[in-house]
């Protein structure tokens, strides 16, 4: 397995996030590309200490930036976890 900090990169914390907190008990992770659900939910096990029921991923696009010039670019391409975790269990993130 690898260290939990290649694994998990930082929490989102954004309306959507926040409301699948409060209503299914779903955290949302910015992790690394080649991360696995498997490692992932080790990863999160062991970090917070509480046991994790399932894991799906999304690999998400970056945003177009300064679409009318030559210059444009494009923010990095990241990948997204969302962790729900085992009845009974919470954590507080703030």
């Amino acid at each position: 397995m690898k260290d939990i900090y290649q694994v998990i990169d930082t929490v989102l914390l954004s309306e959507k996030a926040t409301l699948l907190q409060e209503n299914n008990n779903d955290y949302v992770f910015k992790v690394a590309k080649t991360a696995n659900k498997l490692e992932i939910k080790q990863a999160v096990e062991k970090l917070l200490g509480k046991k994790v029921d399932s894991v799906r991923t999304a690999n998400c696009l970056g945003t177009k930036k300064r679409q009318r010039r030559a210059d444009a670019g494009r923010t990095a391409h990241y990948k997204k976890a969302i962790v729900r975790l085992a009845e009974g269990e919470s954590y507080d993130l703030v």
